[in-house]
């Protein structure tokens, strides 16, 4: 009997692609919403401690915005849906 050879195995290296950066929830500052009212909604869309929370208010309110969270495309559509139905402007962009 002739012995068999053990199946040589390939490694293959991944390069990262534009497709592999994950999406962010950036959420823009507004003129109508009061600041703990941002405050309040991030706590309960994304379960922020209270710190963290008014840390990306102040973000928002001095820069004109802020990323907020920042992974799949999938979960980064819910929150900017959930942000757009607290009436908080926002928006889902690529990381760079």
């Amino acid at each position: 009997m002739n012995a068999v050879d053990a199946p040589a195995h390939e490694t293959q290296t991944r390069t990262k692609k534009k497709s592999d950066k994950p999406w962010q929830v950036v959420v823009l500052d507004d003129p109508v919403n009061l600041m703990e009212y941002v405050s309040r909604v991030l706590i309960k869309v994304f379960g922020f401690s209270k710190e963290k929370a008014e840390e990306l208010m102040m973000a928002v309110h001095q820069r004109g915005r802020a990323v907020v969270w920042s992974g799949n495309r999938e979960k980064a559509e819910m929150y900017v849906n959930q942000l757009h139905s607290a009436q908080l402007h926002a928006t889902l962009d690529r990381a760079e």
